[in-house]
C-alpha cells in the first residue's frame, strides 16, 4: 500500500518539532518572531490542508510568503499615497522638481 500523507495539523506539529534546536538556539526576542512567523500559517490553514503536499514545509512557506508579500504591497500602496499627498501639496506651494531638489541639495551641504 502506498503512505498516507498525516493531516496538515498533525504534519505541521511534526515540523515545528523539527525546528525546536534552531529555534533554542535564537536569542530570546528572534524565538518570539521566529513563533510568530510559524504561526502566520494559521491564516492559511484551508488552503494549507488543500495543497497536500508531501514535503510539510511547502505549505508553511507558502503561507509566510503570501503573508509578507501581502504587507509590502500595502507598504508600497501607502508610500505611494505618501508621496502623491507630498506632491500635491507641493504643487499647492508652487514648489518646482528643481526647487524640491535645491532644497534636498542644501539639507545635505548643511545649509
Amino acid at each position: 500500500m502506498g503512505r498516507t500523507i498525516p493531516s496538515f495539523r498533525i504534519a505541521l506539529e511534526m515540523e515545528k518539532e523539527g525546528w525546536k534546536p534552531f529555534r533554542n538556539a535564537l536569542d530570546k526576542s528572534d524565538r518570539k518572531k521566529f513563533d510568530e512567523m510559524f504561526d502566520i500559517h494559521r491564516l492559511y490553514t484551508s488552503a494549507c490542508s488543500y495543497a497536500v503536499q508531501p514535503v510539510r514545509l511547502y505549505p508553511i512557506l507558502m503561507s509566510i510568503l503570501l503573508f509578507n508579500f501581502q504587507e509590502l504591497t500595502k507598504c508600497v500602496k501607502e508610500v505611494e499615497w505618501m508621496e502623491a499627498k507630498v506632491s500635491s501639496m507641493e504643487k499647492e506651494r508652487g514648489l518646482t522638481t528643481s526647487t524640491r531638489e535645491q532644497l534636498s541639495t542644501n539639507d545635505q551641504n548643511g545649509h
